[in-house]
């Protein structure tokens, strides 16, 4: 049945973002893999923080984010004039399209990058544009010969989601140079933190007036149920978005977490040193039972199959394990599966239980 009533064109071709699945119906002690979330949770500042931020709930909170963006600053060394908070760093690349896209433009996006900027741009009126990996990698080339005076954006995760896989700083300052003028880079950082010595292309951000960051709280901080992120770029690009940014996007409560948890370094610390120590053992206890992977630089493994059946059976295996990891046939990976680097206890049981299905392919 047609209506006279339409959205704009784009808007019925999005496909709403699924995120990871928590329970398995009739199954207990289930182990959430799905999702790429901190294991440890938010540090204890944080949740102090928290608890003292309900007696305010009364109160409209700050329109500017000025403490959370002068405590980002300051231990990132950035100039807080020129970030940007968002409810997520989803709402970061929300804001980017509504101000850069629109009806006839493009944006880029590789084959397997995070599924929030096609929705985004679909939202925004403008066209997706997909763009091939190499061998599960961001191609600096193909993105090039991609553009053409209708791009406006072009967005690279970097490390890349769910693939793990980074591309150097050499690659991506190529590129930035090599776009043209009125193209935007954007370079989403979400595990950007899990990198040693990686700034998440702030430096190149400082750099040129083409590149835009965007980082977020949900993942080595633990945040990701408070949603929490933020963006950093030239002054031009911060004050269009901040002319789409509704102003009281952020809640006192988020901007106290947010503050407490980023200047809580030791514990940031610990947690990034047991994800590195959990992720190497898990990528070889894997390969030893023949399930590669590439070198990831986040906080999960992309464990890789023979075929797209032996990934869903060992999927259908792993939930009747009351292990939940997540399938990427939608990020055109269809023999692999996304594995959350969790605790060391809930890695053992993945790779028992992976073990246990291979035994019993015999």
């Amino acid at each position: 049945m047609s209506h006279a009533i339409q959205p704009k064109p784009g808007v019925l071709e999005i496909r709403p973002y699924v995120g990871g699945e928590s329970k398995i119906p009739g199954a207990r002690d289930v182990v959430k893999l799905s999702s790429n979330e901190n294991p440890f949770g938010p540090s204890e500042a944080a949740k102090e923080a928290i608890r003292k931020s309900v007696h305010q709930l009364h109160r409209y909170p700050s329109t500017d984010h000025t403490a959370l963006r002068n405590a980002i600053g300051e231990v990132h060394g950035l100039d807080p004039a020129r970030v940007i908070c968002g409810n997520g760093s989803d709402e970061i690349i929300t804001f980017l399209c509504q101000a850069y896209g629109g009806p006839g433009t493009e944006v880029i996006h590789t084959e397997h990058g995070f599924s929030m900027y096609r929705i985004s741009a679909l939202a925004a009126g403008s066209a997706p544009i997909e763009v091939q990996e190499h061998e599960r990698k961001v191609d600096v080339d193909a993105i090039l010969e991609a553009v053409n005076f209708r791009t406006r954006l072009v967005f690279v995760t970097n490390p890349g989601n769910p693939t793990g896989t980074m591309i150097g700083n050499n690659e991506v300052a190529r590129l930035a140079a090599d776009l043209p003028e009125h193209v935007l880079l954007v370079l989403d950082g979400a595990y950007a933190e899990y990198v040693d010595d990686f700034d998440g292309g702030a430096k190149l951000v400082d750099k040129r007036e083409n590149v835009f960051m965007t980082r977020t709280f949900s993942k080595l901080y633990g945040l990701g149920g408070l949603r929490i992120g933020w963006g950093y770029g030239p002054a031009h690009v911060i004050d269009a978005l901040n002319r789409v940014r509704g102003p009281f996007n952020l809640s006192e409560l988020q901007m106290a977490a947010a503050e407490a948890a980023l200047r809580d370094g030791d514990y940031v610390e610990k947690c990034r040193a047991e994800n590195a120590r959990m992720r190497t053992w898990l990528a070889k206890a894997l390969a030893e039972l023949g399930v590669p992977s590439d070198t990831s630089c986040a906080n999960f493994i992309l464990a890789r199959f023979h075929d797209p059946d032996e990934a869903d059976a060992c999927e259908a295996h792993l939930r009747s394990e009351g292990l939940l990891v997540r399938r990427v046939a939608g990020y055109k990976l269809p023999n692999c599966l996304r594995i959350t680097v969790g605790d060391e206890a809930s890695c053992r049981r993945v790779v028992h239980a992976i073990a246990g299905f291979r035994d019993q392919q015999g």
